[in-house]
């Protein structure tokens, strides 16, 4: 918790789990962090190892913050932690969460006996956000990449994904390109743990 235990610290780290991030993004979804807090964060997670600083290469050419090797094998514990708080009987699925959040929250929830025996692509595209997941051998794999190929596209904010998958409201929320019956069944294979209590 000295490494990490900093208000806001573990969720800064979280968010470059799937790779580099400008400050604004990284402000914009973490919700209610201050400019001053965040380079506190950046600056001590710098220092301990856990993050660096890179530039994008031409013709972006900006600075970016980003997960070090070390600070990435963190992220399985960060991901445990929110299986735990999901949990919670005050948890509410349908809050707002950054991309990066709802991501991790498929890795970490899919269910292996559900998801046994698919091999299947599957794309979401959040605002300027993009992913392709992998779905195969009872896990889900991530690039941050244009979703070209996959087999099902799912589009929406965040928020309305998260709704659909994990606050049970289907696919009426969001919009899907690609294999409908397929993604029927993706949403489903998501389970939320027992609330305590």
């Amino acid at each position: 918790m000295e490494l990490i235990g900093e208000r806001w610290a573990m969720l800064v780290l979280r968010e470059l789990a799937y790779g580099p991030r400008r400050f604004s993004e990284l402000r914009a979804d973490l919700k209610g962090i201050s400019a001053n807090v965040l380079t506190q964060r950046l600056t001590e997670l710098e220092a301990r190892g856990l993050v660096k600083k890179a530039r994008l290469p031409p013709p972006a050419s900006v600075q970016v913050y980003e997960a070090t090797d070390w600070g990435l094998q963190a992220v399985p514990i960060i991901a445990s932690l929110g299986r735990w708080a999901a949990s919670s009987p005050w948890h509410d699925p349908t809050l707002p969460m950054s991309h990066v959040s709802f991501i991790m929250s498929l890795q970490t929830l899919l269910s292996p006996e559900l998801s046994r025996g698919i091999d299947r692509t599957i794309g979401f595209l959040m605002g300027d956000a993009r992913y392709v997941t992998r779905l195969h051998d009872g896990r889900l794999d991530v690039e941050r990449r244009d979703p070209t190929g996959c087999d099902v596209t799912l589009i929406g904010s965040p928020t309305e994904l998260v709704a659909a998958i994990h606050g049970g409201l289907g696919l009426e929320t969001i919009r899907v390109e690609g294999d409908m019956e397929f993604a029927k069944r993706f949403v489903t294979l998501f389970p939320l743990p027992p609330k305590i209590g």
